[in-house]
This record gives C-alpha cells, sequence and structure tokens, in this order.
C-alpha cells in the first residue's frame, strides 16, 4: 500500500514540481514507516545534503500531496538520514517528532551520497569505496597528468551567475571544490549548451586549486580524450595513457556524451573510472543530457555515471539574463543601464553564450562608431535580430510578451500584487497558455511570474479551462495567442 501511495505521489509532484524536482530528489526518498495514530510518516534520504534540500524546499509538498493520499489532515513528515528499525521508529510519537528531527539535525555527521541501489552496485562490481588518496604519485606521472587543457582562470565562482535556473549545480560544484572525492562522486551535470557547465567545471578545478594546491587537477574534453586514446593505440601506449589519468586527484571531463558508441574508448574510461572512484578521488563531468538518454552508451559506464549527484542547468529567467549581462558588459568595463540590459534580455537566444555574442555585438558597435551606449542603439544593432524570419522557441518570456501585449498589461504588473480583476484574468490566461505551450512545471511557472505557492497556477489554469468550455470569445482569443506563439 505504501509503495503505491509513494507512486501516486510522484505522479503528482512530476506535475507540480517537475520532473527534474522528482528525479534529482524525490525519488532518492524512501518510506521507512507510517504511523496511523500520530499522522506521522517517517522518510529516509541517502544523505544529509538530501535531507536538509528537501526539507528546505519540498517539506510542504510533502506533507500536503502525502497527506491528501493518506487522507490524514495536518501530516507530519519526519526526514531522516539514519538507519532506524522500524520498530524504533513506530514508538515516536507525534509530540516527539520534532524532537527527533533536532536530534538528528544536532547529530549527524555529513554524509557521503549513497543508496541501496548504489551500494548494490558497488558490491556487483567488487568495488569497495575507501577514503581519498592523499598519497602523492610521483612527479614524472604528475607532469603527464597536467598536460590536458589547463584549467581557464577567467572562470571562478565569484563572476557565476546564480538563479533558479542553476541553484542546485553551483551549489553541488561549490561543495565538490570544497571537500574533493568526499562527497557527490560523480558529480554529473547536464543541460544544453551555452548554459554555464564548463564555467562550473573551470571554477570547481580554479577553487582546489587555490585552497589544495598539492591536489592534481585536470581538465579534459571528451573530444581530446578520444583523440588521445586513439594516439595511445596507434603508438602502443595505452598502459602509458591510463597510468596518466590513474595519476590525478580530480578529473574534469566536459562533454561526456561524445563517448557514445566508441567502444573501446568506452572501455578505457571505464577502467580508469573504476581506479579513481576505489581511490576516493573525484570525477566531475557535463554532458547535454541525463545519463540514461546518452545513446550508444555501455549500460556499466551509466551506471557509474548515475552513482553519485545528477543535476541540471537550464535556460535562465529574465532576471538572471539581465544579472549575467551587467556583469559581462563590467568585465568589458562598461556600465549597462536597466532599460538596454532588459531590452537585449529579452531578445530570443537559446543559451547564455549566445546572449552574450548580442552583447558584444552591441558594444562593439558603440565602440567602433564612437556613439553612446543607449537604447536607441541598441535597438538599431539588434533590429536584424529582432526580425529574423525563423520559428522562435516557445518561452515563458515570448508567451507572456504577446500576453502583456493583448491585454495591455506589462510583465512587471502581471508579476505584481495587483488584484484587479482585468490583471487577473491576463495573468490567469498567461499561466493557462505557459502551461499547454511549454514543458515547465507549476512551480516554475509560478517562480516566473512571482508568485510563491504553485497551487495558484493550478487554480489559474483550472479557472481557464473552465471558461473555455462555455466562452467561445475566449477560446478565440486564446487560439490567436497560440497562434502568434508559434510564428
Amino acid at each position: 500500500m505504501l509503495s503505491a501511495i509513494w507512486e501516486e505521489f510522484l505522479n503528482i509532484a512530476k506535475d507540480e514540481a517537475g520532473s527534474r524536482v522528482v528525479e534529482t530528489w524525490l525519488k532518492a526518498l524512501s518510506i521507512v514507516n507510517w504511523n496511523a495514530q500520530q499522522r506521522t510518516i517517517f522518510l529516509r534520504a541517502p544523505n544529509n545534503f538530501v535531507k536538509d534540500w528537501v526539507n528546505t524546499y519540498y517539506l510542504e509538498l510533502l506533507r500536503l500531496n502525502l497527506g491528501r493520499l493518506l487522507n490524514v489532515q495536518d501530516l507530519i513528515v519526519v526526514l531522516t538520514n539514519l538507519e532506524q528499525p522500524e520498530v524504533i521508529l513506530s514508538e515516536f510519537s507525534a509530540q516527539s517528532a520534532n524532537n527527533f528531527l533536532t536530534n538528528i539535525n544536532s547529530n549527524n555527521n555529513a554524509a557521503v551520497v549513497s543508496s541501496h541501489s548504489k551500494n548494490k552496485q558497488n558490491k556487483n562490481n567488487n568495488i569497495t569505496p575507501a577514503k581519498i588518496v592523499r598519497k602523492r604519485t610521483d612527479h614524472s606521472q604528475l607532469a603527464q597528468a597536467q598536460r590536458g587543457t589547463p584549467v581557464n582562470s577567467v572562470y571562478r565562482f565569484d563572476n557565476f551567475i546564480i538563479g533558479p535556473n542553476n541553484t542546485l549545480a553551483h551549489a553541488a560544484a561549490q561543495a565538490v571544490a570544497r571537500q574533493p572525492g568526499e562527497l557527490y562522486n560523480p558529480l554529473f551535470i547536464y543541460g544544453n549548451s551555452g548554459l554555464g557547465k564548463t564555467h562550473l567545471l573551470h571554477a570547481i578545478g580554479n577553487e582546489i586549486k587555490i585552497h589544495n594546491p598539492q591536489i592534481s587537477v585536470l581538465y579534459q574534453t571528451t573530444d581530446r580524450f578520444v583523440s588521445e586514446f586513439i594516439s595511445a593505440i596507434r603508438f602502443n601506449k595505452v598502459f602509458a595513457f591510463k597510468e596518466k589519468y590513474r595519476a590525478i586527484d580530480v578529473l574534469l571531463i566536459d562533454d561526456i556524451q561524445f563517448i557514445s558508441n566508441k567502444d573501446q574508448t568506452q572501455e578505457a574510461f571505464f577502467h580508469i573510472f573504476n581506479a579513481l572512484y576505489e581511490a576516493r578521488k573525484q570525477i566531475i563531468l557535463t554532458s547535454d543530457t541525463y545519463p540514461s538518454d546518452i545513446t550508444g552508451l555501455a549500460d556499466r559506464l551509466r551506471s557509474r555515471l548515475e552513482w553519485g549527484l545528477i543535476t541540471d542547468i537550464h535556460v535562465p529567467a529574465l532576471e538572471t539574463k539581465i544579472a549575467i549581462l551587467k556583469k559581462k558588459a563590467e568585465q568589458h568595463h562598461e556600465t549597462l543601464s536597466d532599460e538596454i540590459a532588459c531590452f537585449i534580455a529579452s531578445k530570443e537566444v537559446v543559451n547564455i553564450r549566445e546572449l552574450e555574442g548580442v552583447l558584444v555585438r552591441v558594444l562593439a558597435f558603440a565602440n567602433l562608431t564612437h556613439q553612446q551606449l543607449s537604447l536607441e542603439l541598441a535597438q538599431k544593432v539588434l533590429g536584424s535580430l529582432a526580425q529574423k524570419a525563423v520559428a522562435m522557441p516557445t518561452t515563458l518570456e515570448r508567451i507572456v510578451t504577446l500576453v502583456s501585449k493583448y491585454f495591455a498589461h506589462d510583465l512587471t504588473v502581471l508579476r505584481s500584487d495587483h488584484r484587479g480583476k482585468d490583471v487577473v484574468f491576463a495573468r490567469q490566461v498567461a499561466m493557462y497558455m505557459m502551461k499547454q505551450l511549454t514543458d515547465k512545471s507549476l512551480r516554475e511557472i509560478g517562480l516566473y511570474l512571482n508568485r510563491k505557492d504553485h497551487t495558484t497556477v493550478s487554480h489559474a489554469i483550472d479557472k481557464i479551462s473552465g471558461r473555455l468550455k462555455i466562452d467561445a470569445q475566449l477560446q478565440q482569443q486564446i487560439d490567436q495567442l497560440i497562434h502568434e506563439v508559434n510564428t
């Protein structure tokens, strides 16, 4: 019964919070015990990091939805990462649940990411995790290990712009940089090209080199790794190739998806991964997709990529884009006004790299023509960009722009607490269209429109859906807006 309830909860959570939240956080939890008399459910997390994150961001989601499924009001959710016997947990009363949480929070030591499936994989593959080996290898091996692409000192944590699209990835990267080989191994960061994955890889390397100069760090793209392995085969130096990678303490591999369908390279990387993991050396990888979605990958290698913490980076919201543009302008010794930054950020670009390219185009034009940076100049330079005759991707920004224009209420008003009837209606239409035309979760839509509770979005969708059944004119209006969004 409890397992069926948990599966139903995960389905609900996927709709309300999004599949990323479910895959990264909620699927890591398991039900330990259910005390019906005390209205208390006990859940177990694999480690303190997951426990604390869920307690901070998803406890209300658990409490409300599990409460409905269990038909209980004011459900108490107790989250732990201790191996507590069920007989002990069943003796807890509702009153002692808070004490239980307090004791756990005060007594628990930081834990390494682990799970039942991970332990099972370790056992089946004869890999026994050990403490990181701090013994230095000989100088010739270290010198050879450093012959990768150098860590770029430009990419640091202090110039990485944090937003809702990358909060977890940034926090995990910092945690790994502070304790390499001891937390989240491997760390797997995925997301589309140009969103900051490589920046985080280099930032980890730079942070480790500052605070732990004795630790050897190697950054390598997968393309270079593959080319190096092919050369090693050609010149009969495969053993030296493997020893080079085994000699380092922190391995940063960019775009691991390019190892797809390269069986011999996968075999070599598999053994390198095992050697580093057994020695408790840190592995950080990036990809454009989730490990299970990488085609042409051996199952045993895929399972290892999923052992540690998996986190993603996605397209930033408007506010984050503005912050990025201002930071990049500062690096070019320019000051970008809010007006210009907002205009550039509103352009339909698919990633941060393209956004930076748009900014550079404006700055270069102003510099080369000796003109003052202004909104009019930006509009002139980017006029062709706005008139591109290509289908633009459906984004929250595009939807809200068209809705704002149609109902004569700008984004600031839609995101405000204004409760006027016409504003509320326009906001509800925007929420409805966002859910219909994008894969964003209710929570992501709510955050974009500055709503604290995803239930507001759910209510808006139900409201508009209900009106569409009886209001032909509204159906015509929304059909027109959808047509404009898709053209």
